[in-house]
């Protein structure tokens, strides 16, 4: 069962591209790169040379003879004569090159040769990417792929494209969705926020309707990425970056979600952990959110680097590394528990970067003030609170109201709550996260006139 995904649209405008570089595709471990890759290789292409570098370890040789194409044509024809190479109807496949990153100099002589399309992927490649890159600069096309998003569950789900627009649609014109939406829609996104957005994981839950077995294939990909991390991390920093990815969960669930290295491992001093978060980050794991020295703008360049919060890059994944009986709640009852905001929160993070948002947050060192995450629009600063119960947005108000952030006219907030607008507060149902940067391209609030 193939489950449409946004890059089947991406590699519809790549091919159509009479000037295409070869492309890299890059993304975590098990978000279905090598199933869409060959599901849109089987409608374009007469021949597929698929070479798994962790499968085929005897293909490291080809490139023996240089990374010119013909050398490396060559070379695999010697080692499989079955393999047919045909001008504009060949597709070669490198996947898993994070075994082997050397094939990445070979990209600039296939665009220059033009004779054969070539697509590269492969788990990890964060962490190798810099001699990735200095191979093929100027020679390649990169796209980031994610697990699945909200939008991409719908789809799966039955739901067409019109199923969004409407949703955006009440977002733009800020028409409240009926109860029947809000009940259905609400369902769904739980629905989706337990399982996470790993295919295997909503593969199997279509197929049985149910969560059956969704915790089991969870907790495996959980251990493949402590085995990735015993496999890349060097020396010593294997244990420290586990410790760091063991504690994400319960630091989350606390008040206070900064990150705390000293609450990592007794005696644990962040000079030694420096670069553990990062190294998760680059391998798709987690995603890091800074906190910002002051709410102003530029966004990218006004935060401290070592005071971050740590959510995982997929909730999914968060809820299979809650203690047993949050997990039993969580599936039977969708009880979401002391873990509430924890969940809400990484939700709103993971659902932010797979659109190209970068996470930023607040918190005043006397703790009176703060915000969970900023966005921008052209001209202003935007907080964005994430309310796991009903309450006032205290913090934002004032965010709002002080001539002390004059970069700051409104915030959004999101919640359990259904569409509103009062006090310079944009309120969305937590179902719409996905939306908000299609939403914020088109908005203008009243509040920057």
């Amino acid at each position: 069962m193939y489950l449409r995904r946004k890059v089947d649209a991406f590699l519809e405008e790549w091919i159509a591209d009479p000037a295409r570089k070869p492309l890299i595709i890059k993304g975590s471990r098990q978000i279905g790169k090598t199933e869409s890759i060959l599901h849109f290789a089987a409608a374009h292409y007469e021949s597929i040379i698929e070479i798994n570098f962790v499968r085929d370890v005897k293909y490291k040789n080809i490139i023996a003879d240089g990374y010119e194409a013909s050398n490396i044509i060559k070379n695999i024809s010697l080692l499989d004569p079955s393999r047919r190479f045909i001008p504009g109807k060949t597709l070669i496949f490198f996947d898993e090159i994070t075994e082997f990153p050397e094939i990445a100099a070979s990209l600039k002589f296939f665009c220059i040769d033009k004779r054969f399309d070539v697509i590269c992927s492969g788990s990890m490649l964060g962490i190798n990417y810099k001699r990735i890159e200095s191979n093929s600069v100027g020679y390649k096309k990169d796209y980031d792929m994610f697990s699945m998003d909200f939008e991409e569950f719908l789809w799966a789900k039955g739901y067409e494209n019109d199923t969004v627009e409407s949703l955006l649609s009440h977002m733009s014109r800020l028409i409240p969705f009926s109860d029947l939406e809000m009940q259905v829609y609400h369902s769904l996104f739980l629905d989706y926020s337990i399982l996470g957005g790993m295919p295997a994981v909503v593969a199997e839950y279509i197929e049985r309707g149910s969560f059956e077995g969704s915790l089991d294939t969870q907790k495996q990909l959980i251990a493949d990425y402590k085995e990735d991390i015993r496999k890349y991390a060097t020396g010593v920093d294997q244990t420290r970056i586990i410790n760091v990815f063991n504690r994400v969960a319960p630091q989350l669930a606390r008040e206070n979600k900064k990150f705390q290295i000293s609450k990592v491992a007794q005696g644990a001093r962040f000079r030694d952990y420096r670069g553990c978060a990062e190294w998760l980050a680059d391998a798709g794991m987690v995603n890091i959110c800074y906190c910002m020295e002051f709410p102003e703008l530029p966004l990218g360049g006004n935060y401290e680097p070592d005071i971050f919060k740590l959510y995982f890059s997929d909730t999914g994944l968060l809820v299979s590394m809650l203690d047993e009986e949050s997990q039993e709640d969580l599936r039977a009852n969708k009880n979401l528990g002391v873990y509430k905001g924890a969940l809400y929160e990484n939700m709103v993070g993971e659902a932010f970067v797979k659109q190209g948002y970068k996470l930023f947050y607040y918190k005043r060192e006397d703790s009176t003030l703060e915000a969970d995450f900023f966005i921008r629009s052209a001209a202003s600063l935007v907080p964005v609170e994430v309310k796991a119960k009903n309450g006032k947005a205290k913090s934002m108000k004032t965010l709002i109201s002080s001539n002390r952030y004059p970069d700051i006219r409104y915030g959004i907030k999101l919640s359990i709550n259904n569409i509103g607008h009062g006090e310079g507060i944009y309120t969305f149902p937590y179902f719409c996260t996905f939306l908000i940067k299609r939403f914020m391209k088109d908005f203008h609030a009243e509040e920057e006139v």
